[in-house]
């Protein structure tokens, strides 16, 4: 799967098979449920949940708690879109 048959997936509303909980994450948010790509990423400890985790608050508008989630990604909050951002992360995990 590529990033262009992952961005398919969201506008099919077709979530993709045996994706990771990363993607899953990015898949629902790009579906318009934030709440659920939050609880996914609620046991994930690793530098790719938190990095996503950064993604979502940023999204949400949180920029305070987002910085905390790209420090503990160890990673900074990227001056390009959100959009650009998730593309960046869907192509980086796939």
């Amino acid at each position: 799967m590529d990033v262009k048959q992952f961005k398919q997936s969201v506008i099919e509303k077709k979530k993709p098979v045996s994706i990771s909980p990363s993607l899953q994450s990015l898949w629902w948010e790009a579906c318009g449920d934030w709440k659920k790509a939050h609880d996914v990423l609620q046991g994930l400890s690793d530098e790719e949940g938190a990095w996503i985790h950064a993604y979502l608050h940023r999204k949400e508008g949180e920029l305070s708690n987002a910085n905390y989630w790209y420090a503990r990604a160890k990673k900074e909050m990227p001056e390009y879109s959100l959009r650009e951002e998730w593309s960046h992360l869907v192509d980086k995990f796939l």
